[in-house]
C-alpha cells in the first residue's frame, strides 16, 4: 500500500484510478459525518477538495491524541483529500467556493440548515451554475421540519433516533457505543445518496439534486423491529445489556482471562453448543426446540453457558466453539486487532506515512471491490496546503493568490 512522505500527492496504489476516478467532490463539513462521506468518496477515487477556515482548519485536526501537533484520527479522515483554507465567511471566499462548485459532481456539507443560504450558496443558485451538481446536505434533523433549526449532533441523533434507549444495561443510565456511530451511519447514508442521485443523473439528462440526511433519521434507519413492534403490540423495547433480547442464546460470557460473545440461537446451532458444554440434555430438551421456548427459559441458559465459560480461557472457548461450527468471537481490543492475522490478510491495517514523516497503521478500505478495488493515494494535507495549486487550477494568478492572502481570504 501507499505510503506519502511529502506534499506531493503519494504514490499510486496497484489501482490508481479507482471505481469513482473522474469525480470531483468539494467537501465543505467538518469534524465527523461530512468528511467520513468524503472520505469513503475519495478512498474510492474521487478527487475531494476540503474547504477548511484559515488559521484553525478542521477542529478535527486537534481532537483525541495528538503526534506533532496533529490528530491521528485525522490522518485516516482526510487521506486523498486536499485542502484549501478559504474563509467562507467574506463575500470573496464565497466567490471562490461558487467557482470551485461550478466545476464539481458533489457538495458535501454539515453546517446548520440556513448557513450555506446566508453565504449564498444554496443549492438553487448553486445549481443554476452546474445543473449536474449532487448536494450531500447532513444535519442533526434534516433541511425541513419543525426541530430544522436546532443544533445537533451525532449522539443527539443517536438519543433521538432509538439507540441510546437501548444501550447498557436494563434499568441503568443509556451509554454511549464508544464510537460516534450517529455521524458515521449519517455520513453512509449520505454516500449512498450521492451514490443513487448520480446514477440518476447519468441517465436522465444531467440534471442533480439534493440529498438530504439528518443524523437521527439515519440511526432511526437501522433500529430493525422497534417501531413495528410497538405498532404492533405496544411493546417499548428496553436496554437489554450485552445479550440479545428476544433471540436466545446469545450474550458475552465471562471467561478466566476475558469475555468472548457467543451466539447459539439459531435451533441446530443451539443443539450443538449444549452437546459442546456437556449438556446434552438441554439439547435433546423439546422445550428449547426453537427461539420461543429458549427465550422463555433464557436465564437458565445463560446461567448454564456462564458456569461453562468461566472455568476455560477465551482461547479454549472459541477453539472448541469453532470446532462444531458454533459462532463465537473474543471481544476485541485494539491490540487484539493489530496482532489478527485476518485483518491482515484482508488488507484492514495498511500502513501509511504522514507528511511529518510518522509511519502509521491505519483502517483499510471497505467494502472490497475485486474489480475496482479503492486505495489510498495520498496522506492527510497540512492546513490550505493546496490552496496555492487549486486556485492556480481555477486559473488565478500568483499576483490574485498573494493578494487574496494579505487580505485573509485564503491561507
Amino acid at each position: 500500500m501507499p505510503e506519502p512522505t511529502t506534499s506531493s500527492p503519494a504514490p499510486a496504489t496497484s489501482n490508481p484510478a479507482g471505481p469513482l476516478h473522474g469525480l470531483r467532490a468539494v467537501e465543505m463539513g467538518q469534524l465527523i459525518a461530512g468528511p467520513f462521506a468524503a472520505k469513503t468518496l475519495g478512498d474510492f477515487g474521487a478527487e475531494v477538495i476540503k474547504i477548511e477556515p484559515p488559521g484553525s482548519g478542521d477542529p478535527l485536526r486537534n481532537w483525541r491524541l495528538l503526534q506533532d501537533g496533529t490528530s491521528v484520527w485525522w490522518q485516516v479522515q482526510s487521506r486523498n483529500k486536499r485542502s484549501i483554507a478559504l474563509d467562507l465567511r467574506q463575500a470573496e471566499g464565497q466567490a471562490i467556493a461558487r467557482q470551485l462548485i461550478a466545476e464539481a459532481d458533489v457538495l458535501v456539507e454539515n453546517f446548520r440548515p440556513g448557513t450555506l443560504e446566508a453565504w449564498g450558496l444554496d443549492y438553487e443558485s448553486l445549481s443554476a451554475q452546474n445543473p449536474g451538481l449532487v448536494m450531500l446536505r447532513i444535519s442533526g434533523y434534516g433541511q425541513t421540519g419543525p426541530y430544522r433549526d436546532l443544533p445537533g449532533f451525532g449522539a443527539i441523533g443517536e438519543a433521538m433516533g432509538g439507540l441510546r434507549h437501548l444501550t447498557g444495561e436494563p434499568g441503568r443510565v443509556p451509554v454511549r457505543c464508544g464510537v460516534s456511530i450517529g455521524d458515521t451511519l449519517a455520513a453512509l447514508h449520505g454516500v449512498i445518496g450521492i451514490l443513487a442521485a448520480l446514477r440518476h443523473r447519468d441517465v436522465n439528462q444531467g440534471r442533480g439534486q439534493v440529498v438530504d440526511v439528518a443524523l437521527h433519521e439515519a440511526v432511526f434507519n437501522v433500529m430493525e423491529s422497534l417501531v413495528p413492534e410497538y405498532s404492533a403490540f405496544g411493546a417499548v423495547r428496553e436496554a437489554g445489556g450485552s445479550a440479545l433480547p428476544g433471540i436466545a442464546p446469545s450474550n458475552a460470557y465471562r471467561c478466566a482471562d476475558g469475555y468472548v460473545l457467543i451466539a447459539g440461537n439459531g435451533d441446530s446451532i443451539f443443539k450443538r453448543l449444549m452437546q459442546a458444554i456437556g449438556r446434552p440434555d438441554l439439547a435433546a430438551d423439546p422445550a428449547l426446540a426453537d427461539n420461543a421456548g429458549r427465550v422463555a427459559r433464557v436465564e437458565e441458559l445463560d446461567r448454564t453457558i456462564a458456569l461453562w465459560a468461566q472455568q476455560r480461557t477465551a482461547t479454549e472457548v472459541l477453539a472448541l466453539l469453532g470446532q462444531v461450527s458454533v459462532p463465537a468471537g473474543k471481544v476485541y481490543t485494539a491490540k487484539d486487532i493489530a496482532e489478527d492475522p485476518h485483518f491482515r490478510a484482508r488488507d484492514m491495517l495498511l500502513s501509511q506515512t504522514t507528511r511529518d514523516g510518522h509511519t502509521l497503521e491505519v483502517p483499510g478500505i471497505v467494502p472490497k471491490l475485486t474489480g475496482t478495488p479503492g486505495g489510498v493515494r495520498s496522506s492527510a494535507p497540512r492546513l490550505g496546503e493546496d490552496t496555492d495549486a487549486v486556485l492556480r487550477e481555477l486559473g488565478l494568478t500568483a499576483a490574485q493568490i498573494a493578494a487574496l492572502r494579505d487580505r485573509r481570504i485564503v491561507a
